[in-house]
């Protein structure tokens, strides 16, 4: 793995780890989130938001 693909993949892990913490968050503060899933925005309630942090 070059130094550029070892950067690339520790950004990845970094914005990975970001998003799952402001998830968690709304879920904690019961606010709902919307991602983007299969081409469509999507509304999850906070129930639905462990769900979909729990896949990841």
């Amino acid at each position: 793995m070059t130094e550029i693909q070892k950067l690339a993949q520790q950004a990845k892990e970094v914005l990975q780890r970001a998003v799952a913490e402001a998830l968690d968050k709304k879920r904690r503060l019961g606010q709902y989130a919307v991602i983007y899933q299969n081409g469509k925005l999507v509304r999850l309630e906070p129930e639905q938001i462990a769900e979909q942090l729990r896949k990841h």
